[in-house]
């Protein structure tokens, strides 16, 4: 905790301590709210009145977190973070649970509703005490002061947060909704929750971590499942053939047949085939005459023409002529 800072929080929390002691004994404090009560500045000066019953909606809860959150889910996406929205919820349920707390424990009665003059209208049906519009002012409008990321847009913001802050205060004031020690409470209550933030920031960070991996979870869920692809990817290695079972005959590659030509012989369904031949019938072919022996000739085989047992056929014809 840096010197700046820990001399404002004191200073807070000694200001916020002062006020709540200032209206439980019913001390100066009490009395200035009453003299302005009876005052009545929406009296006074009637003119202002309808330009701040719509400057007051600047401390509206509602408006105002719609509009800052819009400028923060901007910048959330600029910067592909989620802490300044996280750091708007976080501060918003810290002043809901602080703010409210108190308002519901002293029960404070508002000016309209006040019964005895002079009493601190504590312990009673009310919830007022602090101000709710002032501290969501503060508090609203100075996390953008707490997000800058420069020194020159955090002293702007800065500015600009106090002016409203201070302008939403004074003006439930003059409407007469709000006691002056109210708005005192409001402002250091407000404070208080921006210097409480840098306390949170690791629960921040850690909630941060667990809504992206739900997001990435979510967005895993609703994507299609991805197609087969039929291309092999480039840089990955091809698949290696499988082996086939026992039980499995192996596939049979058809072999192109390369004609004189060059061309390959492949019908139409990509198989390889043979040129048509013409088949006759059996009848219809040409009878062939045997020339000469069919035997193959052998070097151990003795010509017809010589009879090695017998008289030549002159002789044997010559005999049995004889004969």
């Amino acid at each position: 905790m840096t010197r700046t800072r820990f001399w404002l929080l004191g200073t807070t929390l000694a200001v916020y301590a002062a006020t709540v002691i200032g209206v439980l004994t019913t001390s100066w404090l009490v009395k200035l709210d009453w003299q302005i009560m009876l005052f009545r500045p929406y009296k006074q000066w009637p003119e202002f009145h309808t330009f701040l019953d719509y400057f007051v909606v600047m401390g509206q809860r509602g408006p105002t977190a719609v509009a800052v959150a819009a400028w923060l889910g901007w910048c959330c996406y600029r910067q592909r973070t989620l802490r300044p929205l996280l750091a708007l919820g976080t501060s918003l349920l810290l002043l809901n649970a602080t703010v409210g707390a108190v308002k519901i424990g002293f029960g404070r009665l508002g000016p309209h509703y006040a019964t005895t003059v002079g009493s601190n209208e504590m312990w009673g049906t009310g919830d007022i005490f602090p101000s709710g519009h002032t501290a969501n002012a503060v508090v609203t409008w100075g996390i953008l002061a707490y997000l800058a990321t420069t020194p020159v847009a955090r002293r702007v913001a800065s500015l600009i947060a106090a002016g409203f802050a201070f302008g939403v205060g004074m003006t439930t004031v003059y409407l007469g909704t709000h006691w002056l020690s109210d708005v005192v409470l409001g402002w250091a209550a407000g404070v208080l929750v921006l210097l409480a933030l840098p306390w949170l920031e690791p629960a921040m960070a850690r909630a941060e971590v667990l809504l992206l991996t739900l997001w990435r979870r979510m967005r895993e869920g609703w994507a299609p499942a991805p197609l087969p692809s039929r291309r092999p990817v480039a840089g990955t290695p091809l698949a290696t053939p499988r082996a086939a079972r026992d039980d499995e005959l192996p596939a049979r590659e058809p072999v192109a047949v390369v004609r004189s030509g060059g061309a390959t012989g492949r019908g139409p369904d990509g198989r390889p085939h043979h040129p048509v031949r013409q088949h006759t019938v059996r009848s219809e072919r040409t009878p062939v005459t045997p020339v000469g022996s069919r035997r193959p000739p052998h070097a151990d085989r003795v010509p017809r023409a010589t009879t090695p047992f017998g008289p030549s056929g002159a002789s044997r014809g010559r005999t049995a002529t004889g004969g």
